[in-house]
């Protein structure tokens, strides 16, 4: 593209005035190199202020007062700025550094902050589970750019979970590939080296370090469109210090090339048709979902298979795949009918081993197939579309008789065709009886789970399942997104709610990584901003004792979102494992609270949010003064900023 004429206010006007003089300054800069004192001060002596910049009196002791004129036109970032522009890239968020200071300044100046917007973040870690969580919602990368190596550092477990959840994260670090020779900012010495990615580089997609602007925006390309086929996953580009900060040379030619994704892989035509075959032959199918609908397409082309095949659903709830109030929907019967499957298809069903077996002893890590002999397992995911040696799954390895290496959401309208087209009219009768079955075994486990729920109904600490009913009440007639895990909360909104939109739950964190929770929802709250959903979090207390200046983050950029605290002040999974060793080693469980529980004094979290900015209540331990409290917090919300309720729950 040609050298644009746009110029920024501020920097470069204020450039303008010192140019008559660059000649002498240039003088006095060559001067300074040869670090000589006294020659210093005898070229600050003879250089004249530039016109209208008045000199302030010399102080003994003083730097020379002279400026060197470094950029009087577009730098290398603002080029950079230009290329995430043309990605689509709405935001960045980030904690300040010196090796991206010209990128940082490039996004709010020439870039006018808006796409990209820059969100100020406080930890890296807060940084990437934002973009971790927005990425879920948006079904795009927003971007992300850290400090160096030791911004990277801290960045690591959560590039770790978004890797492990398949999920898009853009990653942009800055580095100073010399700085021994040329650094003259403090501790980047330290903060540079040599392959910076190489620290992330078992768990990123694709890395790549620019040596010119013309391979910056080759490579920014690619990055984007590696990150978004499937299997996605982050990726990585290091931008040299000085690549950002120099101007562009005078009559440089630079390009952006055109962004297009390639289509998702779909599966070969020979596999998909066997996988009809046997589906439809089977007299109790089970389709197993996990990561599997990436779009509202995904679920609506779920529920069209099941229903055709009148088969059996089990969702793993990696993210909302199947509705929870459908009929076929058999999560709430997991065990009963595996153990009664013939054919199981698994679509991007990341850990199909834990659903065909089960922990028999939780003591001794023992388990047990629930599955009988001759059950055929079938997978079809883009896992198996990995190709480096260091890219895998990171759940036990699954023996299945049937794998297709492809995207199964891409590759469902196929099967959906194949079996409607297998499916006599006998035996469509034979499957609209066995989903007459599923649809009343389907009631019966709802109504036990809601007999299940009012146990404890008016205990305190509160009980999870209330605190889930009573959250509902409040929200089941809003639009409304719920972007926390909730495994951690016995899945009691799965279990109750009535989840059919995309939107409505992005699942787990991938990795398992603590501290993923607090700023990934803050991050999904940002992308559901602009569409007027109501947000809401379910936050575990540990995990928001990790990261919890993410509190500010959202204050600060007024960034919509509930978070109902699940405080239970413990690492309740960790005092289940430690009463576990207890017991094991017959040495009694009465001391298992030691590390595990954070007690005397107690986290004031009310009070850690109000310090934050965020409108906050509690600690609130009387379930009837629930209602009431959502409702204020809730109104606090749709006018546009965050709120926490501060809630003393049951362990689990």
């Amino acid at each position: 593209m040609a050298r644009s004429k746009k110029r920024s206010v501020g920097r470069r006007e204020f450039l303008k005035g010192v140019a008559a003089g660059a000649g002498t300054l240039a003088g006095a800069t060559a001067l300074a190199a040869t670090m000589d004192p006294l020659a210093v001060k005898a070229a600050a002596a003879a250089t004249p202020a530039p016109r209208g910049v008045p000199l302030p009196p010399a102080v003994e002791g003083d730097p020379p007062p002279t400026t060197e004129v470094l950029t009087v036109d577009r730098t290398g970032s603002d080029f950079m700025v230009d290329v995430l522009k043309a990605l689509g890239i709405e935001y960045v968020c980030s904690v300040a550094g010196s090796s991206f200071r010209a990128l940082h300044e490039s996004v709010i100046n020439y870039g006018g902050n808006k796409n990209p917007e820059f969100i100020t973040c406080l930890h890296e870690e807060q940084s990437v589970a934002m973009a971790h969580g927005y990425a879920k919602i948006e079904g795009k990368p927003l971007c992300m750019f850290a400090h160096g190596t030791v911004g990277l550092q801290h960045a690591a477990m959560a590039i770790y979970n978004a890797y492990c959840d398949r999920v898009p994260v853009y990653m942009v670090i800055g580095n100073n590939l010399d700085a021994t020779m040329r650094s003259p900012v403090y501790g980047e010495w330290a903060h540079s080296v040599l392959d910076a990615a190489a620290m992330v580089r078992d768990y990123t997609k694709w890395d790549d370090q620019p040596i010119s602007l013309q391979h910056f925006a080759e490579s920014a390309v690619r990055a984007y469109k590696i990150a978004m086929t499937p299997p996605m996953a982050p990726v990585l580009l290091v931008a040299d210090s000085e690549l950002q900060e120099n101007p562009i040379p005078e009559g440089t030619r630079l390009s952006i090339p055109k962004v297009t994704l390639p289509a998702p892989p779909q599966g070969d035509s020979g596999a998909v048709g066997e996988t009809a075959r046997l589906l439809v032959q089977a007299e109790n199918p089970v389709i197993v979902v996990d990561r599997t609908a990436r779009t509202q397409a995904g679920i609506n082309h779920l529920v069209e298979l099941a229903e055709t095949l009148q088969a059996a659903v089990i969702d793993i709830n990696g993210r909302m795949n199947f509705p929870t109030r459908h009929p076929l929907n058999q999560s709430n019967r997991r065990g009963a009918v595996v153990s009664n499957a013939d054919v199981i298809l698994g679509l991007e069903a990341l850990d199909l081993w834990s659903v065909v077996n089960s922990f028999h002893d939780q003591v001794h890590r023992s388990s047990r197939s629930l599955i009988k002999p001759g059950t055929r397992l079938i997978s079809i995911s883009a896992g198996d579309l990995y190709t480096k040696s260091n890219y895998q799954e990171f759940n036990r390895f699954t023996e299945v008789d049937l794998a297709i290496a492809a995207d199964a959401e891409a590759t469902l309208p196929a099967l959906i065709e194949e079996t409607k087209r297998q499916i006599t009219l006998e035996r469509k009768r034979v499957l609209q009886d066995r989903g007459a079955r599923l649809a009343a075994a389907h009631n019966v486990a709802l109504e036990a789970t809601r007999k299940e729920a009012t146990y404890a109904w008016d205990a305190s600490p509160i009980s999870t399942a209330r605190l889930s009913a009573e959250l509902w009440a409040q929200i089941k007639n809003e639009d409304w997104s719920i972007v926390s895990i909730l495994h951690h909360f016995s899945w009691w909104p799965i279990r109750l709610w009535a989840f059919d939109k995309q939107y409505q739950y992005i699942g787990r964190q991938g990795g398992g990584g603590i501290g993923y929770n607090a700023p990934a929802t803050v991050g999904a709250a940002l992308a559901n901003r602009k569409y007027g959903r109501l947000s809401l979090s379910i936050q575990d207390d540990g995990d928001l004792l990790f990261v919890p200046t993410v509190l500010w983050t959202a204050a600060h950029h007024r960034i919509p979102l509930l978070s109902v605290m699940h405080n239970n002040r413990a690492y309740h999974e960790e005092l289940m494992h430690v009463q576990r060793m207890a017991d094991r080693h017959n040495r009694g469980i009465d001391r298992a609270g030691i590390g595990t529980t954070f007690g005397d004094p107690n986290v004031d979290f009310a009070k850690l949010a109000q310090s934050m900015g965020v409108y906050a209540e509690g600690p609130i331990d009387n379930p009837k003064d629930l209602a009431p409290a959502l409702r204020r917090a809730i109104a606090v919300v749709k006018r546009g900023e965050p709120a926490l309720l501060d809630v003393l729950t049951q362990p689990r």
